[in-house]
């Protein structure tokens, strides 16, 4: 398997500087910003692409977008405070319609911007949780002389939900209030996604305002549930790919296509993800696959109500302390050595990992990566598992991850609060690789912690439940779509 992610550039326009941590977009006060435009980097060949009117797409002179974006970066930043400030935390139940005024917000811009579609489509899983936000769905049609099934379709992907956060996270601000730190922009959802999602909006107004015709047909999908699991996205694509149909006509005595029951999705030529890493401060991926993540809650029930330590403590069995003594079962310790994957205990699990090759061994000793740089600044103040290029990479693009996360029902708030908590559950997830499937994640990882617990001797019920599984995804990077 290769590395799923390679170096495929040196430079980039400054307004995207990758943000050093999740949360961070670059900002440059508008009074160092350069009076003279910037020659754009080298665009791909407009042959070898075969997008919308070719002769129209290498008529525009691609310099002024970045110049206009640059004498334009004070009003982004405005905009971006404004998204930012709608508190869409997709895990926060209760601030769910907050998602929706997010979407509602991208959809105001699509139909000022002139989009040919904005509209919502109910998720295919509301049925299931009617707290289901919409997915939003915009079409900017393709501005060129060539025949509507000969114009190249472009969908951009963004989620509009952000994770949650609260000040005392760690959080030197309010995470929702777009602040300046150090030359960064700091805000929760800055930079996943709202950020990069909503550029595509004003790459659109760009053109607009610069009489810039549109090569492609652009279509953009929002969803508002990808830091909970995506719930109802698979169902929507595979709904909405359905390719149009051969029909024999009989007039023309030709076999054409019926695009009566085509979904939304099926004459898309190109996917672009935005929802990705940088390698380095000035070196952009190419991004052909991703980790999947399989989520589980481990709930321990005991006593009818929570007891106090004082007077109960020392009579009764401790759901917390057997909680925590079932998650130390997960991962050996430190001392055991090795890379974080070597240390995860369930059996099984590494089983269909695919060995490195010494091919993608190879490139890894290419990339432009400095783990130095990445401890200094991406991962400040952390200590790292492998403290080398290759095995850093690796650990965070190649294998499978344990981490716990963290403990519901336990006492978290300030001061001392000497409770006997009634109900715990743990919270962890597995990053998955290719050949990994959630289906036998879950077996694995329930059968181990039901064994665990049996041997711990623990008195009270133990319920284990994966949340939510996502499979991987690896592509190839030598294809058009990548």
């Amino acid at each position: 398997m290769q590395a799923f992610s390679n170096a495929v550039g040196q430079t980039k326009p400054k307004m995207q500087d990758r943000a050093v941590k999740e949360g961070f977009q670059p900002l440059k006060k508008a009074s160092t910003m350069p009076t003279s435009p910037r020659a754009p980097p080298a665009p791909p060949s407009v042959d070898a692409l075969r997008i919308g009117d070719l002769a129209d797409l290498r008529a525009q002179d691609l310099s002024k977008l970045y110049t206009f974006a640059e004498d334009r970066e004070e009003i982004y930043i405005s905009r971006l405070r404004e998204a930012v400030a709608i508190k869409g935390v997709s895990a926060w139940v209760e601030n769910r319609p907050k998602i929706v005024e997010m979407l509602e917000w991208a959809k105001a811009w699509a139909e000022r911007l002139g989009a040919a579609e904005a509209r919502f489509v109910e998720n295919p899983k509301k049925g299931e949780d009617a707290t289901l936000p919409p997915l939003l769905l915009i079409t900017f049609a393709a501005e060129t002389n060539l025949p509507h099934d000969k114009v190249r379709t472009v969908c951009a992907y963004g989620h509009l939900d952000v994770q949650p956060a609260k000040k005392d996270d760690g959080w030197e601000t309010n995470p929702f209030e777009l602040t300046e730190i150090d030359g960064r922009l700091v805000g929760r959802g800055a930079s996943d996604d709202k950020g990069p999602a909503l550029s595509w909006l004003w790459v659109v107004e760009a053109h607009r305002k610069l009489n810039m015709k549109l090569p492609v047909r652009l279509k953009l999908l929002y969803e508002g549930m990808e830091e909970f699991g995506s719930e109802g996205l698979p169902e929507f694509v595979a709904k909405e790919a359905v390719p149009p149909q051969p029909r024999f006509n009989d007039i023309k005595r030709e076999i054409t296509l019926d695009f009566k029951n085509a979904g939304w999705l099926s004459d898309v030529d190109h996917f672009v993800i935005s929802d990705n890493q940088w390698l380095a401060k000035k070196t952009p991926c190419l991004t052909y696959g991703l980790r999947g993540v399989a989520y589980f809650e481990v709930v321990v029930s005991g006593p009818a109500q929570d007891l106090h330590s004082g007077v109960y403590g020392g009579s009764v069995h401790e759901p917390l302390n057997d909680l925590i003594h079932l998650l130390a079962t997960l991962r050996h310790p430190p001392s055991f050595n090795g890379m974080h994957h070597e240390r995860i205990r369930v059996p099984g699990l590494l089983d269909d990992v695919p060995p490195v090759t010494d091919d993608e061994r190879a490139k890894y000793a290419t990339l432009d990566f400095d783990v130095e740089q990445y401890n200094r600044e991406d991962v400040t103040g952390a200590q790292l598992e492998n403290a080398t290029n290759e095995k850093t990479l690796m650990a965070r693009w190649r294998f499978p991850t344990l981490s716990i996360h963290g403990i519901e029902g336990a006492f978290s708030d300030p001061g001392a609060k000497t409770v006997l908590p009634r109900r715990v559950s743990g919270k962890f997830s597995i990053r998955q690789v290719p050949n990994m499937t959630s289906s036998r994640t879950e077996a694995l990882v329930t059968s181990y912690l039901e064994s665990q617990w049996a041997a711990l001797g623990s008195k009270y019920a133990l319920e284990v439940k994966m949340v939510h599984g996502g499979p991987a995804w690896v592509s190839r990077c030598v294809e058009i779509n990548q």
